[in-house]
């Protein structure tokens, strides 16, 4: 816990600087392709804005709308996350936003707006196991349930691990190239290496086999360092969670010795206000006698009635 810092001067994760660059519009297309069975093949229709840690797609057709007039959204997690859904509803809050402003909609008038059709995506890299694909709906989160649909909004999670989605990873060959990478990393750690030397073997060696060459090779200063900040924030995490499952348990420990000493407080006033009763004559007495007791100085008188 010591030994472990985090960078905070790179905020991007590894996802982000492979997939959310205009220098690699093609990889970005090919994901694109992937996900949705389409074959597009022009890049340079592609824009990105990105927001926070999430990429925003935006694709151009004849009539400047978003391509096949869907507004997809992608986020990667490296951990199980149930909150998806709300996250995505603000974001693509912010989106349509955007959006109606920047094309001049009036949403306050008698027309229906056609707005692109959102589709968020999370991709799931993390060590934990998870099913292949995960529907998450906000109504999960409603504190009254409400099964009838009409507030709700959901976040498909794609698992990337190995046997989970390879349909997906064989007809993206960049998704595929970067979850080498990261399945290397992790590999290297398991066998004993520290952050930095984990992550600088897994990069050569991926450069050294051809997986992601070019791009590893042109960034790798900038992938040193996402990907250190990243495992390293992630052991941060869990030596937290583990501090602070830590503290709960001595916590727990030490009410449970609380608990025990009380009790055994309680039988001991029991069995002395017996005893007292055998030779004193009355309650007065046994009272007077017991708060005298330094242990049971702050007993009142209800308390020594419940065993008179």
């Amino acid at each position: 816990m010591a030994n472990t810092t985090i960078n905070t001067k790179y905020k991007d994760r590894l996802f982000r600087l492979r997939f959310g660059s205009t220098e690699y519009k093609d990889d970005i297309l090919s994901l694109y392709n992937a996900l949705n069975d389409t074959s597009y093949h022009d890049a340079n229709d592609l824009s990105i804005t990105t927001i926070d840690d999430v990429i925003y797609i935006k694709m151009k057709n004849d009539v400047s709308l978003l391509l096949d007039g869907n507004m997809p959204l992608w986020e990667q997690q490296s951990s199980i996350n149930p909150n998806m859904p709300v996250r995505g509803l603000m974001y693509f809050g912010n989106l349509y936003s955007q959006y109606i402003n920047v094309n001049r909609m009036n949403i306050y008038g008698r027309k229906l707006l056609q707005i692109p059709t959102p589709q968020y995506i999370v991709f799931y890299n993390g060590a934990d196991d998870y099913a292949p694909v995960t529907k998450l709906k906000l109504s999960d989160s409603f504190i009254n349930r409400n099964d009838s649909g009409d507030f709700e909004w959901t976040a498909t999670v794609y698992n990337l691990n190995k046997g989970k989605n390879d349909a997906l990873l064989l007809k993206c060959k960049p998704l595929s190239e970067y979850m080498e990478l990261i399945n290397r990393i992790r590999r290297n750690q398991n066998c004993g290496m520290n952050t930095v030397n984990a992550v600088n073997t897994a990069v050569d060696s991926c450069i050294a086999d051809g997986i992601m060459k070019n791009f590893l090779v042109r960034h790798k200063a900038e992938v040193m360092n996402v990907c250190i900040t990243e495992f390293d924030e992630k052991i941060y995490t869990e030596s937290i969670r583990e501090e602070g499952r830590e503290e709960g348990r001595e916590q727990g420990r030490e009410e449970g010795r609380e608990e025990g000493r009380e009790e055994g407080r309680e039988e001991g006033l029991k069995a002395l206000i017996y005893s007292l009763k055998n030779f004193l004559p009355d309650f007065e007495s046994v009272f007077q006698t017991v708060i005298k007791n330094e242990e049971y100085c702050n007993v009142t008188r209800e308390d020594v009635q419940k065993y008179y």
